[in-house]
């Protein structure tokens, strides 16, 4: 149940305009040839040799020269994405240069279009067109997470890595990172939120299982077991944004209703627990009880004879 989001901006492509001369029958863009249109090489044609009107902005740059950004944000790149990228860019040729700047070494340092460069790496390409920009270490950061933010290549968890990676390399404010990305500053805060979930609750987030409005509502809870469990019933359950606040409520009412003294009997009895219980029970097949409170409890683990606690430490993978 993924959410789409609105693009911030057109990215590089409202910078570019013509100039190029494309050759679709050979998946080769080329420029205008000074003897009059001569046809591109066999070893053009064999390694795709893109090449562009001369602009001042933009360079032919050896795809060898250009190494990955530390600062990356995306950390997912679906190959069969990459390969349909690639067979776009052999038949229409790049139509949007990436972007780089250039190191003290000589090589480029790639701000924006990682999965561009994977496409023209998986073609052979030898050279790429590149837009060369002057950037200081943060400014290079910024670029690359906007490129991103502007085309909705990032997912929610990424991008919140990213905000954070900004904030903690450069020391930058939560307004000065609204203000880099043209971004509310709630949106921000939001968005660094989402990182103080359980790890598999960000798993989920980051493959589409569960929306920002689910996220929200699960950051509700204080409690990180709670939730895990809330966000396995909004996946298991097809649970939407209203049904899970009302599970939610439920679930602090119940809190609430809870008496000094009692904690391990409530918490036992509570529906987040028993799910818990229930799985860890299934799972091996024999009694199980838990008794939980936020800040401790145990896990009672019922078996019959040596043979019986044998067949359990098996299951969970403890040899004697």
């Amino acid at each position: 149940m993924s959410v789409q989001r609105k693009s911030l901006g057109r990215g590089l492509s409202s910078v570019i305009s013509g100039g190029v001369k494309k050759n679709v029958s050979q998946g080769v863009q080329t420029q205008a040839s000074p003897q009059g249109g001569k046809a591109p090489s066999e070893q053009d044609k064999k390694t795709y040799d893109v090449r562009i009107a001369s602009h001042g902005l933009f360079s032919e740059i050896l795809t060898e020269k250009i190494v990955p950004s530390p600062y990356q944000a995306r950390r997912v790149f679906d190959e069969s994405e990459i390969r349909s990228l690639a067979d776009s860019i052999s038949s229409e040729g790049l139509l949007q240069p990436l972007l780089v700047r250039q190191l003290k070494d000589g090589t480029y340092e790639l701000l924006a279009g990682e999965r561009r460069l994977r496409a023209c790496r998986m073609l052979g390409l030898k050279r790429v067109v590149a837009c060369v920009q002057s950037a200081s270490d943060a400014s290079a950061a910024a670029k690359g997470l906007i490129e991103n933010l502007q085309r909705s290549d990032l997912n929610p968890i990424e991008e919140a890595r990213g905000i954070s990676n900004l904030m903690e390399n450069f020391h930058l404010t939560q307004d000065a990172v609204s203000q880099r990305l043209g971004k509310p500053r709630s949106s921000v805060a939001n968005s660094l939120r989402l990182l103080k979930l359980p790890d598999e609750v960000q798993g989920y987030i980051s493959k589409g299982l569960i929306s920002l409005g689910h996220a929200k509502i699960i950051s509700g809870i204080d409690d990180p077991v709670q939730q895990t469990i809330l966000a396995r019933r909004v996946i298991e359950n097809g649970l939407n944004v209203r049904n899970t606040e009302e599970t939610l409520k439920r679930m602090k009412n119940d809190s609430a209703r809870k008496t000094p003294g009692s904690h391990a009997s409530y918490a036992a009895q509570t529906a987040v627990i028993k799910d818990i219980q229930n799985r860890i029970s299934t799972r091996l097949n024999a009694g199980v009880e838990i008794k939980h409170t936020p800040k401790h409890g145990k896990i009672v683990i019922e078996y019959f004879g040596n043979d019986d606690l044998q067949r359990i430490l098996e299951i969970i993978g403890v040899k004697i």
